[in-house]
């Protein structure tokens, strides 16, 4: 791949992401509800986020290549912080907010530590994914969840499989997004599937 292509991947990445959870977020204080979102699906997503933004930073791997994570991280915690004062739960954000601080520093104590973090991280990842299946397969309706916001998700995990291959070449990272983009996808459809339904009915 071309430096010019692998660098229009890049911002192309990251001008997604810097939108990625707006319309979740707008859909959420519009409707000043959270219904069809799943708080354990956010935070285990959080979570993911967190250890493979310090894993990338751990072993000094290129910026360009997780510049969006801080952006991704700082976007899914307004989120929560909305999702959980709608659903009258805000107090505990500031347990989650200690929970990570300490698994953030916690992390690093150790190589293994963030190697080890680095492959469940992939698995909590997923589990996210499929605790927001499950949510709507339950309910049975899209709620406010945005199919855009999971689509943009797809695309990312898309544009970064491209990325690892050119650059780090990382299997562990690689293995995740091709996983991720699986599952985006696999949410993305069914978000649209519930939300058709909702029309014709």
């Amino acid at each position: 791949m071309a430096p010019g292509l692998l660098d229009l991947v890049h911002l192309t990445t990251w001008a997604v992401c810097a939108v990625i959870k707006l319309p979740q977020l707008v859909a959420v204080l519009r409707a000043r509800s959270a219904w069809g979102l799943s708080v354990g699906s956010l935070l285990l997503e959080l979570a993911g986020f967190l250890v493979f933004l310090r894993y990338q930073i751990y072993y000094g791997y290129p910026l360009e290549t997780y510049l969006e994570y801080p952006i991704i991280i700082a976007q899914d915690v307004i989120l929560l912080f909305c999702i959980m004062h709608f659903s009258g739960k805000a107090k505990r954000a500031l347990f989650y907010a200690a929970v990570f601080w300490v698994g953030w520093y916690m992390l690093t104590l150790h190589k293994w530590i963030i190697d080890l973090a680095m492959n469940l991280c992939t698995f909590v990842s997923a589990a996210s994914k499929l605790v927001q299946l499950q949510h709507l397969w339950q309910t049975k309706d899209s709620g406010q969840a945005s199919a855009l916001t999971w689509g943009l998700s797809a695309y990312t995990c898309a544009t970064r499989i491209i990325t690892t291959v050119m650059t780090t070449n990382d299997l562990a990272v690689l293995i995740r997004f091709i996983i991720m983009l699986i599952l985006n996808i696999w949410v993305t459809a069914t978000i649209l599937h519930y939300s058709k339904n909702k029309k014709t009915d």
